[in-house]
């Protein structure tokens, strides 16, 4: 299928690696240039170096997002470059483990700032374009907001931010045209997830207790999988697909993980 992203200019924060990584990959394949906004220079260059020695395109711009006034930067940069934005995919984040034990009232702000608040910053600052290219925005989640973890209260709260900001601009963007949906993520294969695992008692041993908790297929998701339904949300083969929070997590999150 033609998603008819040719051309289209996306900005991806985080899309140096994992879940961002992919995004900007399929984004790539399908003809987008998408623009790597991350703090890393190194990271940043190499996704777009390989991006363009398979022959697609991409940019890349240094931001560190916490930071208000860099997201600002960021978006300006993208629009010197190109004179427009067509897309926004908010991914950057992290499950950085701040309790309700463990934090502390500096300690979540900060959360806020890693995780929620830039997503507000960029749409803000990236809107007067994509009010006139009709673009759409695509906010990744997590199933904290809903399942809950434990130990995780700012990333939680911050993803039940993520969740009632789609709805919100996907209500103040209709008469403009622009598009607002969400992928939600569970159990999702990236290098930070390969990471943590290894971290535990018996790692294998934990990897094969998450994935038979998964009904589909006994599982995880891949980056891939995630990249592809962004792609789609982003393109007008679903033009008619807003305010939406699509679970792509193999039925973890609604289906009775008893039947795996």
């Amino acid at each position: 299928m033609d998603l008819q992203l040719k051309d289209k200019v996306i900005i991806v924060t985080g899309g140096a690696k994992g879940i961002g990584e992919g995004i900007v990959r399929v984004l790539a394949s399908e003809g987008a240039i998408p623009v790597v906004v991350g703090r890393n220079l190194y990271d940043n260059q190499k996704v777009v170096s390989e991006v363009e020695t398979t022959g697609g395109r991409a940019f890349q711009v240094v931001a560190e997002l916490s930071d208000p006034k860099q997201c600002e930067d960021a978006v300006r940069a993208v629009i010197k470059e190109f004179a427009k934005i067509d897309g926004l995919v908010n991914n950057a984040g992290v499950n950085d483990g701040v309790g309700l034990e463990s934090g502390n009232y500096e300690k979540f702000v900060e959360s806020l700032h890693r995780n929620l608040i830039h997503y507000y910053l960029m749409a803000h600052h990236a809107l007067p374009e994509l009010k006139k290219s009709k673009g759409a925005i695509v906010n990744i989640g997590s199933k904290t907001a809903e399942t809950g973890q434990g130990g995780t209260s700012a990333y939680a709260a911050s993803n039940g931010g993520r969740n009632a900001l789609t709805r919100e601009w996907a209500v103040e963007l209709l008469h403009e045209g622009v598009r607002v949906n969400s992928v939600i993520v569970a159990e999702c294969w990236t290098p930070l997830y390969e990471s943590w695992i290894r971290t535990v008692p018996n790692p294998e041993q934990k990897l094969q207790e998450i994935v038979q908790k998964i009904p589909l297929g006994n599982r995880m998701t891949t980056t891939r999988e995630i990249a592809d339904t962004v792609a789609f949300l982003l393109s007008e083969r679903s033009s008619h697909t807003t305010g939406q929070l699509i679970h792509v997590d193999g039925g973890y999150v609604h289906l009775d993980r008893a039947l795996g």
